[in-house]
């Protein structure tokens, strides 16, 4: 059979592509024809149907009857299409479906025509027909026959009929307001049932397809005896309205019909017409009084109206027909349909506004208000709903999306109708956000700053920095670095390392809190995007101290091969101050709080020692009985943990002169055949005394100029400075000092064993160094020396000698 296609094809441009392509094929066609080559029609490339995973989609219940071959473009039969079961008598008889492409979304409405051939032959509901007449029929009455069904439409429908035979009886046709014919027996000539009381006839249904088909009916004429009037309805039409969700037995009208006859001739019975629509499974009539009622369940949106014919008979076997037309009211019975034809399962966070994220098609099988729908979507959420074309709808991005907002939306999607009472249907579609990385990592602080005791063991951990990333996945990993840069010329790296993956800070190092005491660096956090984006903070390292120094005695200076001495005339009084010891401890803090205590003495009766000032005092008055030579022990702690010591010997000589302490100091240290000859010596050491003033001044003018230099080499160096209490300092704190300049003079005869010393200044100190290897010898201590020493230190001793 040859085919017909029509095509017409239209777009629009609405965030997709809709057209329109029509063919003509007729039924039933075996599985697999084609039904039209739509790639070509519609001017797509065959790649394109299989990129765009082309598929047909069907609205409502409809069976898939044709497919789509991606491979050839075509358009294939799936099932066994029967016009007359799809469509009945509606014509056009037409199937709808479309053609879905993605990426991009385009949308193809294509109707297919299905026409008709004749595979159906004209039937009879009834294999036979009974007719009683009576004789006294006049030429011309007419019999009511049944008429025959064909499926088919058009040209292959039912054309005419034949009987036979004619010699009582002729077929006639009448028109009726529908369009269709009345079919009627006419007598044409009286019956004479004494002759022929029973007439057998053929009633035969053809229809005009090619070849042509029919069906027959049997029809007996039994020929009764007088009744010459037939009945006649009161209208020729009736029409009813009944609602489609009336209850059974809800009386839909009521036929009438008259008799002129009397008596048994003038009963009437009512009888409706069998036809092909089954009407008796839906209406039922009372034979008795014409009153039609429904028995079925009617549905609008299956049909909006019947056309029942309705007969009445005498008790004669005379006979009128009319047709009764029932109109079915809408009634909002139907929820909109939606059908989601496509939607994204996920979508970027970054995406632009009006992305289209789902396309659904809605619609209402009801009629007027009733059928028409409006779609809305749930509140706050970023998206819109939108109407395209007929019935399709689209979502699309309203505002621009943050994943960190909200990761994951259920977007429902409700339709009402405008009835009364509206009816609903809603769906609920699932978009996943996906992340992009919008996000660098943040620090949970502004700045970091860390604490940790000197002398730790390399590669401690310090503490842990920590940045978060309000980004996803890949994007939300972040890791640590090091910023380059330096602490005192020397790279930050050397000092401290930083986890990559949990922020751990280690010291590389031992620390030293003399050595340097804070230092500061910067952590860069950079997450795993591409590209990635990060962010940095600093960190402050602070050494604590801890007690790793002794005290360091400064004065007196103990001297490897003499004895320093401090002398106390026999005249002080009590709380006369003998000498300070004065110590430093490199530490900070308590543990370079010092404490002085005596640990051994002489004498402990006779001194005693400050202990915050590390002050030498006598405690009672100085005796004649009191030995020349004290021997004190001086102990000097710091306040840490475990405590740290140093000691200091401090010799203190009681004596009012300095040959006493000379003879005394001499005895100590010599035999006793050099004392047989003490002028040899006193002499001797006259002679040393004058020598070594000349090495002083020597000596004095050399430490200037060495104390000159060293204070340039302190000015250019890193050393760390150690606070040096000299005898002459001036303790502010107020722990006491010797804060005068002690003034002397020495006087010595060539023939007399006894010296004379004057003090110039009330509370003046004298030192004395006896050197055990100089027999004699009297060295007077004119400064203290330290490599930590000011270079002008206000020390100053003078002195004179006589002879």
């Amino acid at each position: 059979m040859r085919w017909q296609v029509l095509l017409f094809l239209s777009v629009f441009c609405l965030g997709l592509t809709l057209g329109q392509v029509s063919y003509s094929i007729p039924e039933e066609m075996a599985k697999g024809s084609i039904v039209g080559n739509i790639a070509h029609d519609l001017g797509l490339d065959l790649k394109r149907l299989k990129s765009g995973r082309a598929r047909v989609f069907y609205t409502g219940d409809n069976v898939e009857y044709i497919g789509l071959n991606k491979d050839r473009g075509v358009l294939l039969i799936q099932e066994r299409i029967d016009r007359e079961a799809l469509c009945g008598e509606t014509t056009p008889c037409a199937l709808h479906f479309q053609l879905i492409l993605e990426n991009p979304m385009e949308l193809f409405r294509v109707t297919v025509e299905i026409t008709d051939i004749n595979d159906n032959s004209p039937s009879f509901t009834n294999a036979e027909k009974r007719f009683e007449i009576s004789e006294s029929a006049v030429t011309g009455s007419k019999f009511i026959l049944e008429k025959a069904m064909d499926s088919d439409i058009g040209s292959n429908g039912l054309q005419r009929y034949s009987l036979s035979p004619t010699d009582s009886f002729v077929l006639k046709g009448e028109n009726e307001a529908d369009g269709t014919k009345k079919l009627e027996m006419v007598l044409q000539k009286p019956l004479d049932r004494e002759n022929k009381a029973h007439i057998p006839l053929l009633l035969t249904a053809i229809d005009g397809g090619e070849p042509q088909m029919s069906g027959t009916m049997q029809i007996f004429v039994t020929v009764l005896d007088v009744n010459d009037n037939a009945p006649t309805f009161v209208k020729p039409q009736y029409r009813a309205k009944i609602l489609e969700n009336s209850p059974k037995d809800t009386s839909v009208t009521t036929v009438s019909a008259s008799d002129k006859d009397t008596g048994s001739h003038g009963e009437l019975t009512y009888l409706i017409t069998p036809s092909k629509f089954r009407l008796s499974d839906l209406f039922k009539i009372n034979q008795k009084t014409g009153e039609i009622t429904l028995v079925g369940e009617l549905d609008f949106e299956k049909a909006n109206n019947y056309e029942m014919d309705i007969e009445v008979i005498d008790s004669g076997g005379l006979s009128d027909s009319t047709k009764v037309i029932v109109d079915v009211i809408d009634v909002n019975d139907n929820k909109p349909n939606i059908n989601t034809v496509s939607k994204s399962e996920s979508l970027l966070e970054d995406s632009p506004l009006n992305t289209v994220i789902a396309m659904l098609i809605v619609n209402d099988p009801d009629s007027d208000s009733n059928g028409k729908v409006e779609c809305v979507i749930n509140d706050h959420i970023p998206f819109k709903i939108q109407p395209a074309l007929n019935g399709f709808y689209t979502l699309v991005t309203e505002v621009t999306l943050d994943r960190e907002i909200a990761s994951q939306y259920n977007i429902t999607v409700t339709c009402s109708d405008e009835g009364v009472p509206s009816l609903s249907s809603s769906v609920t579609l699932t978009l996943q956000i996906s992340d992009v990385n919008d996000n660098p990592p943040v620090f949970e602080r502004s700045s970091y700053e860390a604490y940790i005791v000197e002398n730790n063991t390399p590669g401690l951990s310090i503490f842990t920095v920590k940045a978060t990333d309000s980004d996803w996945n890949q994007n939300a990993r972040v890791s640590y670095i090091l910023e380059d840069s330096s602490v005192n010329g020397v790279p930050v790296s050397s000092y401290v390392s930083v986890s990559a993956d949990s922020g751990v800070i280690h010291a590389v190092r031992s620390f030293d809190y003399e050595q340097i005491k804070d230092f500061q660096f910067r952590v860069k956090a950079q997450d795993g995007g591409s590209p990635p984006l990060s962010s940095n903070v600093t960190v402050k390292i602070l050494i604590q101290d801890q007690n790793d120094n002794a005290p360091q005695v400064l004065y007196p200076v103990q001297t490897g091969g003499s004895l320093v001495a401090e002398m106390v005339p026999r005249s002080a009084d009590v709380g006369y101050l003998v000498t300070k010891v004065v110590a430093v401890d490199v530490d900070s803090g308590q543990n370079a709080w010092l404490s002085y205590k005596l640990q051994k003495a002489t004498d402990r009766a006779l001194f005693e020692v400050g202990l915050q000032n590390g002050e030498v005092r006598t405690i009672r008055q100085v005796t004649d009985k009191d030995a020349v030579k004290q021997r004190l022990t001086v102990i000097v702690e710091d306040n840490g943990q475990p405590s740290r010591s140093a000691t200091v010997i401090v010799n203190v000589a009681v004596a009012d002169s300095f040959p006493e302490v000379l003879s005394e100091f001499t005895d100590f240290t010599h035999d006793k055949e050099y004392n047989e000859n003490l002028t040899f010596y006193l002499v001797l050491a006259l002679a040393v005394v004058s020598f070594l003033f000349i090495t002083c001044v020597v000596v004095i003018i050399s430490v200037k100029i060495y104390r000159w230099r060293q204070s340039r080499i302190l000015y250019h160096s890193n050393l760390p400075v150690i606070p040096y209490y000299p005898p002459r300092y001036s303790d502010t704190l107020g722990t006491g000092t010797l804060p005068h300049v002690y003034n002397y003079e020495v006087c010595r005869t060539t023939d007399s064993r006894k010296s004379d010393c004057k003090f110039g200044r009330a509370g003046s100190q004298n030192v004395l160094i006896m050197d055990p290897s100089s027999t004699g010898t009297m060295q007077r201590i004119q400064s203290e020396k330290s490599i930590l020493d000011e270079p002008d230190s206000p020390l100053e001793v003078s002195m004179s000698h006589c002879i």
